[in-house]
């Protein structure tokens, strides 16, 4: 069978449970990792016939696709600011719009030589370790309240980051090991703040696969995480340091408005790429 037969076979198995675009999408990923080609190197192999060792892996694969778990999970591997990370039901699957926050961060600290950063409930490590890359001075420390996630992060860092330190912590009891007060230059956290009465509004593949502890925060106190960080970083980040965080986008002014009440200047609501409130950036003063 050659690999355009083999990528549509596979769409037309994943249609029962996915829009076909997004079957396609999940089918052509999955054929690029078990082949390892990319872009034009697999549009230019469609007519390329596929090895039967590797038809061999479809159905399993197809199986567990069929089941709603994520297709990330099924490979192992999701693609996050030009690295392949390992991820497992341990961790959150990192988002695209994740890569924005980055991106800001990149934007605003890169003249800072030496910068000391602190990321709080790392799960796969995506952010911690993408930093590290694009602020290749910088001395980044990466915290997380699972084990299992520290052990997936670790593994992570190893190929894309090594010198990202680790320290399982759990932030709303305790504050990481080493640092002092005013030490930090860069606080930032995408920590769980989807409300309980969310669940009704998420698929499947999210509510089964991902690990809910990250995810999941009560009706009744949907901030205590940014409660937690506004204090934290009022008592950590230095004068001019930074604190930037992933938000709940129906929660923007009111998690703002933590950081303004500890004493952060130019507290912003930042949008992301299709206009939904994302990001808040806090500076202290």
């Amino acid at each position: 069978m050659i690999l355009r037969d083999a990528t549509a076979a596979l769409t037309a198995a994943l249609t029962t449970q996915y829009p076909e675009r997004e079957a396609e999408a999940i089918a052509t990923l999955v054929f690029q990792q078990l082949l390892q080609l990319e872009g034009l190197a697999f549009r230019m192999g469609a007519r390329e016939a596929v090895a039967p060792e590797v038809l061999a892996q479809i159905p399993p694969l197809q199986a567990r696709l069929l089941a709603h778990e994520p297709v990330q999970y099924v490979l192992g591997t999701a693609h996050f600011a030009g690295m392949d990370l390992e991820v497992t039901p341990a961790t959150l699957i990192p988002r695209p719009e994740t890569e924005e926050l980055v991106r800001l961060i990149e934007q605003e600290q890169a003249h800072r030589p030496g910068c000391r950063v602190l990321d709080v409930g790392t799960g796969s490590g995506c952010l911690a370790l993408a930093l590290a890359r694009v602020l290749p001075s910088a001395e980044v420390l990466a915290v997380d309240i699972s084990a299992e996630a520290l052990a997936v992060a670790r593994r992570n860092a190893k190929v894309w980051a090594p010198t990202v330190a680790f320290q399982q912590v759990d932030i709303l009891q305790e504050i990481p090991a080493g640092l002092a007060p005013g030490q930090l230059d860069v606080l930032v956290s995408n920590p769980p703040y989807v409300r309980e009465s969310e669940r009704a509004e998420m698929r499947e593949n999210v509510l089964a696969w991902e690990p809910a502890t990250a995810l999941f925060v009560p009706d009744e106190d949907p901030l205590l995480f940014y409660r937690r960080l506004a204090e934290i970083g009022a008592l950590l980040l230095a004068a001019d340091g930074v604190a930037y965080l992933e938000i709940n986008e129906a929660l923007g002014a009111e998690t703002a408005a933590l950081f303004t009440a500890q004493g952060f200047a130019d507290v912003r609501v930042v949008e992301d790429m299709f206009g939904k409130p994302r990001m808040v950036r806090a500076a202290r003063v």
